[in-house]
């Protein structure tokens, strides 16, 4: 059955937008007329020439072919697996951006898997096991309370099979929070024509203000999580090893990237 949009006409913060931070307001950012233009955001040649094969190789050289796409958006990441081969179940919270994506897939030949999930309570929607869970797009960030993410982060890795992968994004708020804004959007908001960063950025709150060439603005309230912070909580759920890339190269140990990416193993090494 093909998804519907959720109408809203535009993005409503009250009075002190810098005060709103809990997680169910990603529901709410995401209207419409947001999600009509995230695709000039995110833009699809650009980030393809960015990412190149990255998550497409490190899938295939783990032989993890079963994946489920969390955060799925506007549907590139899951699109792309499927041009390669890839079993993909694309779930997301915002039932705008899984029609988006439904739309895009179709445009592309495919008819995506799609649900509707809070990751707090990911396994009552979805079924079965995975070879790799994906939350890519700096998604996770919108999870405001440490019990938000210790327990988002329970049910992807009960999701995995006993050797499952998670591969999971975000930005370098380390770098933003202690030195300020400089991102080029090198990878991920890559729109030739589009504005994105930080409007206001405190240790609990990074709100990002998006412009576009018709002069549109949006706004998302997200939390700046520390690098080493996330590590180590993914590590105190149970993955036991994590890899670190920086802008897709494993060079973040010199280099100050835009974006980290971790791959964490849920398989049990004593």
């Amino acid at each position: 059955m093909e998804l519907k949009y959720l109408q809203k006409n535009h993005q409503d913060y009250g009075k002190e937008p810098t005060k709103v931070r809990n997680t169910a307001k990603y529901k709410e950012e995401y209207i419409r007329s947001f999600v009509d233009k995230w695709d000039e955001l995110i833009d699809w040649d650009a980030r393809e020439n960015g990412e190149g094969d990255f998550f497409i190789s490190e899938l295939k050289k783990r032989k993890k072919y079963k994946i489920l796409d969390v955060a799925t958006g506007t549907g590139y990441h899951s699109i792309q697996l499927l041009k390669h081969g890839f079993d993909v179940w694309c779930a997301d919270g915002s039932p705008n951006m899984l029609a988006k994506a439904f739309d895009n897939g179709k445009k592309h030949g495919f008819i995506l898997k799609t649900m509707q999930a809070d990751w707090r309570w990911l396994n009552k929607t979805i079924s079965g096991r995975f070879d790799a869970i994906i939350c890519l797009g700096n998604s996770f960030t919108h999870l405001f309370s440490e019990k938000d993410r210790r327990k988002a982060l329970a049910e992807y890795y009960s999701a995995l099979r006993h050797d499952g992968i998670l591969i999971i994004d975000q930005r370098n708020y380390d770098s933003i929070l202690n030195n300020g804004f400089s991102s080029k959007h090198t990878y991920y908001y890559a729109g030739e024509e589009v504005k994105a960063e930080p409007e206001y950025v405190d240790e609990g709150l990074a709100r990002f203000k998006y412009e576009f060439k018709d002069k549109s603005k949006f706004h998302l309230n997200m939390f700046p999580i520390r690098k080493d912070y996330f590590t180590n909580l993914m590590r105190e759920v149970g993955f036991q090893e994590i890899e670190t890339f920086g802008d897709f190269q494993e060079t973040y140990k010199t280099d100050d990237p835009d974006f980290y990416i971790h791959i964490a193993h849920k398989e049990y090494k004593s």
